[in-house]
C-alpha cells in the first residue's frame, strides 16, 4: 500500500506557488447553473396535505457549476475568461450579475433564447432562532441546445481563450455545454502550447480522454469503472490505476471525501494525501467546484502534480467547514498550508 504523504513538506514552495497564482489567467468552459436558497420558519401542519407550512423569510442566489468553479479561481486573485451557455431569462442574467460581482469575465458566455438557465432551488426551513435545514431541493434542468450557430459561436470564444490563457478548466454537469469533439480539438490547441486542460465530469468523464488531469469523486470512479470501492483504500489504487489508463492522461486525482485524495500519475506509484483539517465536514456542495480551481490555477502557475494536489487538498480541507458554494481565498490557503486555523 502506498504511504500517506506528507502535507506539509516544502512549505516554502507551497507558499510561493500561492503568490503566482494572480499571475495567471484560466478560461472555464461548462455548464453555469444558478443556485437559489429559499429560506423560511416551520409553523404547522397543513390541513390540505401531510405537509409542513412553512412562513417565507428571504431568496438568495449563487453561483453553482462552472460559475462556482470560476468565481474560486477569482477569489485567489486570478484572471478568468467564462466560456459557455446561459439562457436569455432571469437566471441569465442573476449568473451575469454575480459572475461580474465575482471579478469573472463573462463576454464568452452566450445567452441562448428557448434555453431556461438550469436553476438548482433548495428550500431550507426550521424553527425560530433555530439552524435552518435543507428539506427540498427541485432541479430545472435542460441540455443546451445542439445549434450550429451556438456551438461555432462557443468554438469561437474557446480559440481565442486558447490564445490568451493559461489554463483550461472543463466543468461538466451533463447539461451538454461541452462536447465530446470540441473537446477534442480546444485540448489541443493548449496542450500543444504547453497549457493544462483539466477536467470534471458527472458522468462522461472517460468520453474526454486525454485531459492533463481529471479530478472524478470516488462514486463517480464507481460508476464508471462499474466496479465497488467499498473494500477501502486499496480497491481505490486498483481502479485509480485503470482509470487512468482508459482516460489516457499523465494524471488523475480522486477525491475521496474524509478519506482524503488519491493522486495517480502515469509511471509513478500512487500517492496518497490524508484530508486536510477536521472529518467533521459541514457542507459538502461545490467542494469539487474549488478542488478543480485550485489544482488548475496551481498547475498554471507551474506547480507539479503533486504540489498541485497538495495545495487542492488544504482548500477542499476548507471549503467543506464553509456553508453552500463557498470559496477560499489566498490568505486561508497559506495558513493551511502552515498548519493554522
Amino acid at each position: 500500500m502506498p504511504p500517506m504523504a506528507k502535507i506539509y513538506d516544502d512549505i516554502p514552495r507551497l507558499l510561493s506557488l500561492v503568490d503566482r497564482l494572480p499571475l495567471v489567467r484560466v478560461a472555464v468552459w461548462g455548464d453555469f447553473i444558478l443556485d437559489e436558497y429559499i429560506t423560511g420558519t416551520t409553523r404547522r401542519i397543513s390541513r390540505e396535505a401531510p405537509v409542513m407550512i412553512i412562513s417565507y423569510n428571504r431568496r438568495e442566489f449563487s453561483l453553482g457549476g462552472a460559475g462556482n468553479a470560476a468565481q474560486n479561481l477569482a477569489a485567489l486573485g486570478i484572471e478568468v475568461e467564462a466560456v459557455g451557455v446561459v439562457g436569455a431569462d432571469e437566471g441569465g442574467r442573476e449568473i451575469r450579475r454575480l459572475l461580474s460581482d465575482a471579478g469573472v469575465s463573462h463576454r464568452f458566455l452566450h445567452a441562448e433564447k428557448g434555453f431556461a438557465t438550469p436553476l438548482k432551488t433548495r428550500i431550507l426551513a426550521g424553527e425560530e432562532n433555530t439552524k435552518k435545514q435543507q428539506i427540498l431541493r427541485i432541479d430545472r434542468d435542460g441540455q443546451v441546445p445542439e445549434t450550429k450557430s451556438l456551438r461555432t459561436a462557443l468554438r469561437s470564444s474557446l480559440v481565442e481563450t486558447a490564445a490568451s490563457c493559461d489554463a483550461l478548466l472543463v466543468s461538466d454537469y451533463h447539461y451538454r455545454t461541452v462536447d465530446e469533439a470540441g473537446f477534442g480539438k480546444i485540448r489541443k490547441a493548449f496542450q500543444a502550447a504547453g497549457r493544462p486542460v483539466t477536467v470534471d465530469s458527472r458522468f462522461r468523464l472517460l468520453q474526454f480522454k486525454g485531459a492533463t488531469v481529471a479530478t472524478p469523486n470516488e462514486p463517480e470512479v464507481e460508476s464508471q469503472m462499474k466496479r465497488s470501492l467499498e473494500s477501502g483504500t486499496a480497491a481505490t489504487v486498483e481502479a485509480g490505476r485503470a482509470f487512468l489508463r482508459r482516460l489516457q492522461s499523465p494524471a488523475l486525482l480522486i477525491t475521496r471525501g474524509s478519506k482524503g485524495m488519491a493522486l495517480f500519475e502515469k509511471g509513478k506509484p500512487p500517492f496518497l494525501l490524508p484530508v486536510h483539517g477536521s472529518t467533521d465536514i459541514v457542507d459538502v456542495t461545490g467542494a469539487g467546484d474549488t478542488v478543480i480551481a485550485v489544482l488548475t490555477a496551481a498547475l498554471a502557475a507551474g506547480a507539479s502534480f503533486r504540489e498541485a494536489a497538495r495545495l487542492s487538498n488544504c482548500a477542499g480541507g476548507l471549503v467543506v467547514m464553509k456553508k453552500g458554494t463557498a470559496v477560499v481565498r489566498s490568505q486561508e490557503l497559506k495558513q493551511a498550508i502552515c498548519g493554522r486555523p
